[in-house]
């Protein structure tokens, strides 16, 4: 995807206005060449970044006080640090490739009422010293700078990630291609979390159609006018989300042994299929193609006497590394195997649930997730609400 300009917002576009060397990245806002003073009284330039909130257009007011600063830390014009804006230094990954060395924090008593007014204020505040040692020291150096996004899949800043400062961890899920096979009501709610992580390529593979009995065990909600389309699955969900961002790919078909080979060049699978025969054609065909995959499954009963429903949901991990336990863990076998989901009750909490396990093992497994115990094979049983923790390596590693 070839970069694309960035309208500034009125607050920032005011900003460059008056000569400051603004640009908007990855969500955040940067000030460039910024002049200050080292503690050897040497007059550099740095960088002064905040992270952006809101919607494109709109920011509103600053989400917080606090900026990120790269360069030395900045002094008086005497070399004593500047304390009064000191929080902490540190490396800051803020995305791969840009690394901030210090966070400041001057909160006004009533806040910054938008962008505009926080980055001056910390720009005066730095500047202003190296000014009393080299007066042509201005951080307005005119220099205009075009604001892009590069490479991003979403069609609007992700500002959730930049709001929580996990911008660089979450680029660790930005994998080039990801398959979702099976798009039933687990399949479905997978498919929404993924599409909100920056994966660049997400390809589904379902021949069914989406209709009636799918929208009470699927996110969001259908209207009487789509459900009347007959759309098939892959082409409705990529649909949803393509308004979110770009990169889903729909192929209406169901794999065999005449189209696996499609599957030959994906970096992740997600398996959510509940036949078992299919599940042994893929999950033979994907360990052979040493690519790593997590399959998911439920079986639920009713308890007559009780007039309730129990039963588990599964989330299976196969690596290269790790894939002996798969055969044992995973039913393979021809018939009934989901108990009444097979007659499609609807149960849209556990395929939530069982999505939420099973991405939440995925992003373990790239490390977007701490992973203590590297558990293969989860289990969650709904009448004692637990979970279980099976197939871990013998030694674990702090990661």
């Amino acid at each position: 995807m070839s970069p694309r300009p960035i309208v500034l917002d009125p607050d920032l576009e005011r900003l460059q206005k008056e000569g400051y060397a603004v640009e908007v990245s990855h969500g955040h806002v940067l000030v460039h060449s910024v002049p200050y003073v080292t503690s050897q009284r040497e007059v550099k330039r740095g960088i002064v970044v905040t992270n952006l909130n809101g919607n494109v257009g709109q920011l509103g007011s600053p989400a917080d006080h606090q900026v990120w600063f790269v360069g030395e830390y900045p002094c008086h014009h005497t070399g004593k640090p500047i304390e009064s804006i000191r929080h902490s230094s540190q490396h800051f990954p803020l995305w791969t490739g840009f690394i901030a060395q210090h966070r400041f924090s001057n909160k006004p008593p009533n806040g910054y009422p938008d962008f505009y007014s926080k980055m001056k204020s910390y720009i005066s505040i730095i500047s202003n010293e190296a000014k009393v040692i080299d007066p042509a020291a201005d951080p307005r150096t005119h220099e205009v700078i075009v604001s892009t996004e590069v490479d991003s899949v979403f069609r609007y800043w992700d500002s959730a990630s930049t709001r929580a400062n996990i911008l660089a961890v979450s680029e660790k899920l930005a994998m080039n291609r990801i398959a979702i096979i099976g798009l039933g009501g687990t399949g479905s709610y997978l498919l929404d979390l993924v599409a909100k992580t920056p994966a660049r390529e997400i390809h589904l593979y379902d021949g069914d159609k989406f209709l009636q009995h799918n929208a009470f065990r699927a996110p969001g909600a259908a209207s009487i006018e789509e459900l009347e389309q007959g759309l098939p699955k892959v082409d409705y969900y990529s649909k949803k989300y393509d308004k979110m961002r770009t990169g889903i790919y729909p192929h209406d078909v169901y794999l065999d042994e005449d189209n696996i080979s499609e599957l030959q060049d994906f970096d992740f699978v997600f398996v959510c299929v509940d036949k078992g025969p299919v599940r042994k054609l893929l999950s033979r065909f994907l360990q052979r193609q040493e690519i790593p995959f997590i399959d998911v499954g439920m079986e639920l009963h009713v308890l007559p006497e009780n007039n309730c429903i129990y039963g588990t949901c599964r989330v299976t991990l196969s690596t290269p590394q790790q894939k002996d336990h798969f055969a044992k863990r995973a039913t393979m076998s021809s018939g009934s195997e989901g108990g009444i989901y097979d007659s499609n009750i609807q149960v849209a909490d556990m395929n939530a649930l069982n999505a939420a396990l099973a991405v939440a093992k995925w992003k373990q497994f790239c490390t977007f997730y701490q992973d203590l115990r590297q558990v293969h094979h989860t289990t969650y049983s709904i009448n004692s609400h637990s979970l279980t923790k099976d197939e871990m390596p013998e030694l674990t590693e702090i990661k």
